[in-house]
């Protein structure tokens, strides 16, 4: 296969994510909280997770019959030259509760390179997607990133720690300074959504600790694509599996990671 999968993929993609959206939206119209397991603190997960898995596991494998699989919720475990990274529910804590903002995460990764990337937001039936060097997209519209030049003037997203708390101090220092010098500091609560209101200019910057593969792969491409920069809270490039993460504009990304590094 060469290194760029053929079109047809991330339009199969597309549709796969969008099919389990679907599925995802239906079942939380009666949806009750004593469905919900725990997974450790904090960390919570329901029978509509593990069956979008097992939903998009099962299409995927259709698509690219020799591909591998990094998953949230361990569907299947096992990993080739070809990996799909998928998180079925990204923002469970918020569906759980209601809260209109969770998405299908699916990426395509080669040899530790992010390929393909698709995200759909279904509360608002929002799919970005992209492929490496071909743009970035929003329900078939190109996408950019914002300009804005200085942190005084940009909107920070980020994630809150929900059951790491090593570097909670640090972590709290960072928004102190960012409450008083941006324009703000949204918490949403589904890193996959962060990255692609990035990269469509909602937000100029974001970055989050403890992440998982599955919860930045495809955002993070999308993000890209868009013009974005994506980086760890070092400034280099261990972002996909090294549990932290920042992007950002071309214009902030010094700025911003001047800062990550003060307090990190």
């Amino acid at each position: 296969m060469d290194t760029m999968p053929p079109k047809h993929i991330l339009e199969n993609i597309i549709c796969i994510a969008k099919k389990a959206g679907h599925f995802i939206r239906d079942e939380r119209e009666n949806f009750q909280y004593a469905q919900v397991e725990i997974k450790g603190l904090n960390d919570l997960v329901s029978y509509v997770d593990k069956k979008a898995e097992q939903l998009i596991v099962a299409e995927l494998s259709l698509v690219l019959p020799q591909s591998g699989f990094i998953v949230e919720e361990n569907t299947v475990s096992s990993k080739k030259e070809y990996n799909w990274i998928v998180d079925p529910l990204d923002g469970t804590t918020n569906f759980v509760h209601g809260i209109p903002c969770y998405a299908v995460s699916i990426a395509l990764e080669r040899n530790g390179e992010i390929i393909a990337g698709v995200v759909y937001e279904i509360g608002r039936d929002e799919c970005f997607y992209a492929e490496k060097n071909s743009g970035a997209f929003l329900n078939g519209k190109e996408i950019k990133v914002s300009e804005r030049k200085n942190l005084s003037e940009s909107l920070i997203a980020t994630g809150f720690p929900i059951y790491n708390f090593d570097r909670i101090d640090s972590y709290f220092e960072t928004l102190n300074y960012l409450m008083r010098n941006t324009h703000g500091v949204r918490r949403i609560g589904a890193a996959a959504a962060d990255l692609c209101y990035l990269a469509c200019g909602r937000v100029d910057a974001f970055f989050e600790y403890n992440l998982n593969p599955w919860d930045v792969a495809a955002g993070a491409l999308i993000a890209k694509e868009a013009g974005g920069m994506v980086y760890d809270f070092s400034g280099k490039d261990n972002w996909l599996f090294g549990k932290e993460i920042c992007v950002t504009n071309a214009f902030l990304q010094q700025e911003f990671g001047e800062v990550i590094k003060r307090f990190f």
